[in-house]
């Protein structure tokens, strides 16, 4: 009956000749009816019947209800309207959806990952008050106690006088804070009074007395430093900072006002410091207590706080209203030559010609001293680029699929322009859908940013427990991800929105057409050659970074890492003095070697690959040049057994090299082929810091040149002096010599020892329950860890490469295989009339190869210029090897061969006759 009915209307629209617009709307009624009376018959009420007849026809200008009445509505309706109909669309097409969802989720969420680095490390401010008034005076990064200036003339690190003297004579600043500038290398070790625990090495920071002041902050619990605090002769007080409050003491109010006792001595915790601040930077061991810089002398030991002309501090003040930076900067440069100029160091008259060239740069301190910032900005960047790349192919992606899905609905958008719907109203619902799309996968993608954020974390900072970088998306990650999604709804959503509008309403009339060409569409296509390239540029890029790593890793440090352990201590935390260091270093080796499997005992002030040095000026005793910087180490007799170090020339450091013996050291190749002539031998030379104690040191040996701080660091002048020795020309007293306090204990063993960090640790309390281990490592994981940057942009440019290959290919798949399912017919007839299935898969292979060589040849010229800006960040890499090139053609070769292949085999067991059975 209903086909009679549903016949009868078309015959009638025929034979009256009423037009497209009418035919086809009284074709909708009849359609509507008719479902209106099954929902009727299955037990709905009239009116429910009818309003899920409309809902499953779609919306409602399509089923003929009037689309001008429809406009006439309030815009937020419309919008509702179109969103409501759009999830009702993708919930139709799960498949699609879920694909969908899952490409922009990894897009989306990889570019947050990096974006929640980003904003941590470069764009974020302190949590204080009016952050943008904070200036720092000077703008490097200089660490940690010297007393030099960058050639230039900058200062950036100041002396305790110089600090003194610009807060008096400085009336432009509501508050000058003065902050010790290398606490991170200083460490404290702090027990709790009355506490039945080991005492625990933290990262103590000195400062001011009104260094939260200057800030602007509020305590959590008890009351912040104050100036009456960091005067000579105050009670000794510290801040607590909220982290350590919270996971060492679980909040316990009784903290503030207990004792704690650092480096030995008693300290009152007066307060809490406010929950969020780090301090004033962002460091991956930020400080757990802050104390006054007139406690330093007595808990540190140290003997440059007054009196001396070691810089040490960095300056952070607060600027007054309406004061003009430019005109400050050339008063305190004024005020910084006119303090240094009554200095011992600056009164000869090369000191007087180097001290013009002094200045001050004041640059923004609302983010904080950007210590962070400096190591990691060229990588960020690059990152942010490769992840953007990543994001604009899965763009591509999603448009081809939205090409796709357009094409198969274009008899919905076909009814819908003969029933009166304008091309702006049908652009306008299809990008809502490609909005909402994008909307679902940026929620989505956060949770990819959260998990790829915490990778990121781990590949930055290997081993920190503090770091205060958070996964969890900020209110700036969450606008970032909701603008990306907004963005790329629009971007790829736009252009299929656009072609799929555009219909033919007379082609609603029609129930198929036979087509023998038209695969794929030519933007498809382009689309597809877009992502080839640029997966292509990445992939390339990933090869080079690669190759810089494994040529970082793959050099020869002259070292022997097997079976070699290292601990980490700081004396002065334990109370030793520098007259008392002497019979503690003894007891180390002794103690140590009763340990069964320790074979050497090294001791020194740093060890290999660890991020630390010393530099002093030397002069070879009869030559005529200059100063010359180079690197010094105290070591212990058996310091180079110990790390591995080979011995080229002489002897090395003896037990016979005391403290009251003739003064000497042993020197690196670098250092001899720097500063003697081809040929000459070192050994019996003499040099020192100046022309007037060229006569310091004898040269007794030369090593091999070993890898210290930085594996990138060449032609590296060292010398290795004995641990006790001092300068014959150092008439200062001991007590000032900070030098004679070592850091590292490197032990060298038979096999390796699961257990020496316990085995360490008390043998040390055994010597001194206050001497604790600051950090122990393994020497293979210390080497390891000063690659961890170059392997972190190692990986992750590996793994963006990959996911783009991952897109392009199964772009490439997409279009193919849709364009195989266009042309169905055409493969029949083309069977029918005797094509082979080799021929048939030959001739879909060319097609999508075709375009992915277009995508080569636009992706190599693409790669080679990319790599010109990055090469500053390889290693030994200055461009593009012709292997990596090779490799990444050749990968992206075969992911497109087999994204063809699977299409081509489907499109080769085409049944002729059912191909064109489908028309």
């Amino acid at each position: 009956m209903k086909a009679l009915r549903h016949g009868w209307a078309r015959i009638r629209n025929f034979a009256f000749g009423r037009s497209n617009r009418e035919r086809l709307r009284e074709e909708m009624e009849e359609h509507v009816a008719l479902q209106t009376e099954e929902n009727i018959r299955s037990g709905m009420s009239a009116v429910e019947a009818r309003r899920q007849a409309l809902i499953k026809l779609g919306p409602v200008e399509a089923v003929g209800e009037s689309y001008h009445a429809e406009e006439s509505l309030p815009i937020l309706e419309t919008v509702l309207q179109d969103c409501r109909y759009g999830v009702r669309m993708l919930k139709k097409s799960p498949v699609f959806s879920s694909v969908a969802v899952l490409t922009l989720a990894l897009g989306i969420g990889a570019n947050a990952a990096i974006f929640t680095l980003v904003h941590a490390l470069m764009l974020k401010k302190l949590p204080v008050a009016d952050p943008k008034s904070l200036v720092r005076l000077g703008n490097n990064n200089d660490c940690c106690v010297g007393a030099g200036f960058h050639d230039s003339g900058e200062v950036s690190l100041f002396t305790t006088s110089s600090y003194e003297f610009l807060k008096k004579n400085t009336t432009e600043f509501e508050e000058l804070a003065a902050i010790q500038a290398g606490f991170a290398y200083r460490p404290v070790v702090v027990r709790r009074e009355g506490a039945q625990q080991t005492p625990r090495s933290v990262m103590g920071e000195f400062v001011s007395g009104n260094y939260f002041k200057t800030f602007g902050l509020t305590p959590v619990a008890g009351r912040l430093l104050e100036d009456s605090d960091d005067v000579i002769g105050a009670p000794m007080t510290a801040v607590m900072s909220y982290e350590t409050w919270k996971n060492a003491f679980d909040r316990d109010p009784s903290v503030v006002g207990s004792t704690m006792y650092v480096n030995t001595k008693p300290v009152t915790v007066v307060g809490i410091a406010p929950e969020n601040f780090y301090g004033d930077r962002l460091l991956s061991t930020p400080p757990e207590f802050y104390l006054p810089i007139e406690t330093m002398p007595p808990i540190a030991n140290a003997p440059y706080v007054h009196g001396s002309e070691m810089q040490w501090l960095y300056i952070i003040g607060r600027l007054k209203p309406g004061v003009s930076r430019a005109v400050l900067e050339q008063k305190i440069s004024e005020l910084l030559r006119e303090q240094l100029v009554t200095t011992q160091r600056f009164s000869s008259k090369e000191g007087r010609e180097r001290l013009r060239k002094a200045h001050i740069v004041l640059s923004p301190a609302g983010g904080g001293i950007q210590a962070l910032q400096q190591q990691y900005d060229k990588h960020l960047k690059l990152l942010m680029w490769v992840s953007g790349l990543v994001l604009l192919i899965a763009c591509a992606n999603i448009a081809n699929l939205l090409l796709v899905r357009g094409m198969a609905r274009k008899a919905e958008i076909n009814v819908r322009t003969a029933l009166g719907a304008k091309r702006g109203r049908i652009v306008r619902q299809l990008l809502t859908e490609s909005v909402l799309l994008a909307g679902i996968g940026g929620g989505a993608g956060l949770l990819v940013a959260y998990a790829g954020t915490r990778m990121l974390l781990v590949l930055a900072f290997p081993g920190a427990q503090q770091v205060p970088i958070h996964a969890a998306p900020s209110p700036a990650v969450l606008a970032f991800a909701f603008g990306l999604s907004l963005l790329t709804g629009v971007l790829f959503g736009m252009a299929p929105a656009w072609i799929a509008a555009k219909s033919e309403p007379v082609e609603a009339l029609h129930r198929g057409t036979r087509s023998v060409i038209g695969g794929a569409t030519l933007l498809q296509r382009g689309l597809v050659v877009m992502q080839a390239g640029l997966s292509l540029v990445l992939l390339v890029g990933a090869g080079l970074f690669a190759q810089s790593l494994s040529k970082l890793q793959h050099i020869d440090l002259k070292l022997d890492a097997t079976n070699r352990y290292i601990v980490h201590i700081n004396p002065q935390t334990a109370g030793y003095s520098q007259r008392q260091v002497g019979e503690l270093y003894r007891l180390l080796e002794e103690r140590f070697h009763l340990i069964p499997e320790v074979e050497k005992v090294g001791i020194t002030s740093y060890s290999p690959m660890e991020d630390n040095n010393d530099s002093w000026d030397v002069m070879v005793q009869g030559k005529p040049y200059p100063h010359t910087l180079s690197s010094v180490l105290r070591v212990s007799p058996e310091y180079f057994d110990s790390v591995g170090t080979h011995l080229v020339m002489g002897r090395g450091i003896g037990v016979q090299d005391t403290e009251t013996s003739p003064t000497v050291a042993v020197v690196n190749r670098t250092f001899v082929n720097k500063l003697f002539q081809p040929g000459e031998n070192p050994i019996g030379q003499h040099f020192g810091g100046s022309a007037a104690s060229v006569a310091d040191f004898e040269i007794v040996g030369v090593v091999e040149d070993t890898v210290y701080s930085d594996a990138r660091w060449r032609d590296h002048l060292m010398f290795f002096m004995p641990l006790l020795q001092r300068p014959a020309s150092d008439k200062d007293p001991i007590e000032s010599d900070e030098s004679l306090f070592v850091s590292a204990i490197v032990l060298k063993t038979s096999r390796p020892v699961p257990e020496m960090e316990t085995l360490a640790r008390k043998t040390l309390s055994a010597i001194n329950p206050n001497l604790s281990v600051v950090k122990f490592q393994t020497f293979e994981s210390q080497i390891y860890d000063q690659f961890a940057e170059d392997r972190m942009v190692s990986r992750l440019t590996t793994l963006f490469g990959a996911l783009a290959l991952l897109l392009a290919t199964l772009g490439l798949y997409g279009v193919t295989a849709y364009g195989v399912a266009r042309r169905t017919p055409e493969i029949g007839i083309r069977m029918a009339l005797g094509a082979h299935r080799g021929g048939v898969m030959t001739m879909v292979v060319r097609g999508a190869m075709v375009q992915a060589l277009i995508g080569l040849a636009i992706g190599v010229p693409a790669a080679l210029l990319c790599a010109r800006f990055v090469t500053s960040q390889l290693y030994e890499v200055k461009g593009v090897d012709a292997r990596v090139l090779v490799g990444a053609v050749l990968t992206l070769g075969v992911a497109a061969s087999i994204a063809a292949l699977i299409p081509a085999r489907r499109a080769a067991t085409i049944d002729p006759a059912r191909a064109l059975r489908t028309e």
